[in-house]
């Protein structure tokens, strides 16, 4: 007679590896072994120095968070364990206490396994084996041991645990020879120079740009199970579009991109777009034994989150996170785009929560849309929130009530973020304001006028609506509404040319005895305005000069500086000077603000010491510099 327990275990251990690699049989024998544990929140499992346990542990269901301990210090979750991962299985096999805590973040269910009945498998299986050791190589369940005791299954080196800090911020090794087809090469073929190269993917190109990618794991799932046949075009397998960074891209990087968009291979491209050549690839196994792993906790915990009470919760410890980045000097592109992937994932998960908890299902797709300095991966602190929401087009009659119903979802994403701390906008420029809730054909229309209308009003709206991030939802709505964008700007000038004396509305923050122009009344009489009178005028102009260029997908303000670096040579000092000048002010005010406790927008200048002067000082000349190019190119005088 069949154990149907020991059957629900099994047919939960064959979702998730190791177990996974096994046969239904030895799952069977494994899983009537079994014992089934029932633990409250908070609740330790095991704890530092203990004596290994005769057996080890997967998460069922809940959560178990994994602490380093240090003497007079509180303990640190360095990693979560969710549903399906194991731990507490490197101690049995390296004959060593547990060097860290096991301790239930929320109500879990584990399953115990008796080490004795698992080991031989693991020593017979050779994928069990590799399993383990790609395990043990990585920075999840770390045990913080100096080094393996012994060896585990081969004769494999011992594996060095690197215990820097900040190992997550340093570059990732790049593989420069990968192999790349094109759209029409055969998949037998494409199979046969991966396995005469022994890589695990290979890169679609058209003109050298990289339009897609095809990993072993395609051709396991699609051609081996006789979806396709061999001789079909990798285009039909290929995955696109293909997630592309440049040479510069981090450990941390790399981590969170990799779980934001569920996959195991990154592009690298000169530009870090698909609109420029390939130059290498970065594979999940390149960063397998990376360490280093609070942003991917982070990320982790927020994917978990089951309440609004946690996001702000997780919020709090961004911040500390980003303090101690700022402390450490890493370079604030690596820190931006780190931030920004954990704000996104933020308001991803919020999204997603309101959407389960509205009482009728979505009526369609939609995008949501973030706007200001989240959409330029430039929000590191707390500020106010700017957002818009695009759905598709919809019969006349419905318009109504689908916008009725999307304005509802808005109001509840919106309510949420201001709980988490991002304030609500003061000018209503959110996605819960019917104005900013529109069709994609109400979006295009809308862009339309403003562009041909061309007043101030307009003017500012546009700009605004030029830097944005798609945060959740179908991303063919918002490509169609910025094809649209760019097609009504081809050739006119005019409308740039107005563009461009919004820009020069904020001239050098500097007076004529090169001292601070700061506010002469209200609150913030004699604070200095870094944001209007320093980040802004860069930020405008970089918008400006690079949609000139009618590029696209670049929204950061830094990076599109460097992009017309490479576009335009004879400038390239001055907008490598504006990229540099960028990073430092927002830099800056990231400082004072994490200092005060506030968006660190005013600042007060008599507490700067003179070299902070000095270096404002010298940011402020590209400005001035800038905007001098800026009015011979497009002739503001007659504009302004």
């Amino acid at each position: 007679m069949t154990n149907s327990i020991a059957a629900r275990i099994a047919d939960f251990l064959e979702n998730y590896p190791p177990f996974s690699l096994l046969e239904k049989s030895e799952l069977l024998q494994i899983s009537e072994s079994i014992t089934v544990f029932y633990f409250e929140a908070g609740k330790m499992i095991f704890k530092k120095d203990e004596q290994v346990h005769d057996q080890f542990y997967i998460v069922q269901k809940g959560a178990v968070d994994l602490q380093k301990v240090e003497e007079s210090k509180e303990p640190e979750t360095i990693d979560k364990c969710d549903e399906g991962d194991i731990f507490g299985l490197r101690p049995l096999f390296a004959k060593e206490n547990y060097q860290i805590n096991a301790i239930t973040d929320e109500e879990s269910v584990i399953y115990g396994i008796p080490l004795n009945l698992f080991k031989p498998y693991a020593i017979n299986n050779p994928e069990v084996g590799d399993f383990l050791m790609e395990s043990f190589a990585s920075n999840t369940r770390n045990p913080y041991s100096e080094k393996h005791r012994g060896r585990l299954f081969t004769d494999e080196e011992d594996i060095q645990l690197n215990k820097d800090p900040l190992f997550e911020l340093q570059p990732i090794p790049i593989v420069k020879k990968m192999v790349t087809v094109s759209r029409n090469t055969s998949i037998q073929k494409a199979a046969t120079l991966m396995s005469e190269r022994r890589v695990g993917s290979v890169i679609v190109v058209q003109d050298k740009k990289p339009v897609g990618i095809v990993t072993d794991v395609d051709f396991r799932e699609l051609v081996a199970t006789g979806i396709l046949p061999i001789t079909s075009n990798i285009s039909e397998v290929m995955n696109s579009p293909v997630i592309c960074y440049s040479k510069n891209l981090t450990i941390a990087q790399a981590q969170l991109t990799m779980m934001k968009h569920k996959i195991n291979h990154i592009c690298i491209t000169k530009d870090g777009t698909p609109n420029t050549k390939v130059k290498g690839i970065v594979s999940e196994h390149d960063i397998i034994v990376s360490q280093g792993n609070n942003p991917a906790v982070l990320m982790k915990a927020i994917n978990r989150a089951n309440s609004t009470k946690k996001l702000k919760k997780i919020r709090t410890k961004i911040m500390l996170l980003l303090d101690g980045y700022i402390k450490s000097n890493i370079p604030v592109s690596h820190i931006s785009t780190i931030i920004f992937e954990l704000n996104d994932a933020t308001i991803k998960r919020t999204i997603f929560r309101c959407i389960d908890k509205m009482e009728e299902p979505l009526p369609c797709s939609f995008s949501w849309m973030s706007l200001g300095s989240q959409g330029r991966k430039e929000q590191l602190l707390l500020t106010d929130q700017d957002n818009a929401l695009v759905f598709e087009n919809v019969e006349e009659n419905k318009l109504q009530e689908v916008r009725a119903y999307f304005l509802k979802l808005a109001r509840k994403v919106t309510k949420r973020l201001n709980i988490i701390g991002y304030q609500f906008c003061p000018a209503e420029m959110m996605a819960r304001n019917e104005k900013y809730c529109l069709s994609l054909s109400e979006w295009k229309n809308q862009f339309s006028d403003w562009v041909t209308t061309s007043g101030n009003d307009e003017i500012l709206l546009c700009q605004i609506f030029f830097d944005y991030d798609i945060s959740y939802g179908e991303s063919r709505l918002t490509n169609e509404l910025s094809d649209h964008v760019y097609d009504i700007l081809k050739g006119n000038r005019n409308f740039l040319n107005r563009l461009a004396a919004q820009a020069l509305r904020n001239p050098s923050p500097l007076g004529f005895f090169r001292q601070f122009l700061v506010e002469h009344d209200g609150e913030k009489k004699d604070l200095f305005d870094i944001k209007k009178r320093g980040i802004m005028p860069l930020t405008d102009a970089a918008r400006l000069l690079i949609l000139e260029h009618r590029v696209k997908n670049i929204s950061n303000t830094a990076e599109r500086f460097e992009k017309l670096a490479q576009l335009e040579p004879n400038n390239k000092e001055i907008y490598q000077a504006c990229a540099y000048s960028s990073k430092a002010l927002i830099k800056f005010r990231t400082k004072q603000g994490l200092k005060n406790k506030d968006n660190g927008r005013f600042i007060n200048l008599e507490d700067l010491g003179k070299e902070d002067k000095i270096k404002l000082k010298r940011c402020f000349k590209s400005i001035k510099e800038i905007q001098e190019l800026i009015k011979i190119r497009f002739e503001t005088t007659y504009y302004s």
